[in-house]
């Protein structure tokens, strides 16, 4: 059974973009992060609803920003490490 993910509890996502980088005020630390646009759009699509990786990995290489989904992993892991994301129990 693959494990799903889904945005932190509490989590809203306040951010601010330009050139390609977005910086991320995070709700529950009250830290700020910088994240890309592949790590953007994760969220984004999490903010919609829980999903699994392979269906992030498909999510990202639609709209260009991986080149495979070995990539998604690693990168909600990272998420994960900043508790933007966490496991759907």
């Amino acid at each position: 059974m693959a494990t799903s993910w889904r945005l932190s509890a509490g989590q809203r996502l306040r951010r601010r973009q330009w050139d390609g980088e977005c910086v991320l005020y995070n709700d529950l630390s009250g830290d700020t992060h910088l994240i890309g646009p592949d790590a953007l759009q994760l969220l984004l699509a999490l903010q919609e609803r829980p999903a699994d990786a392979d269906a992030l990995a498909r999510a990202l290489l639609a709209a260009g920003l991986a080149q495979d989904a070995g990539e998604v992993p690693a990168l909600l892991d990272q998420l994960e490490r900043l508790a933007l994301v966490e496991v759907v129990c």
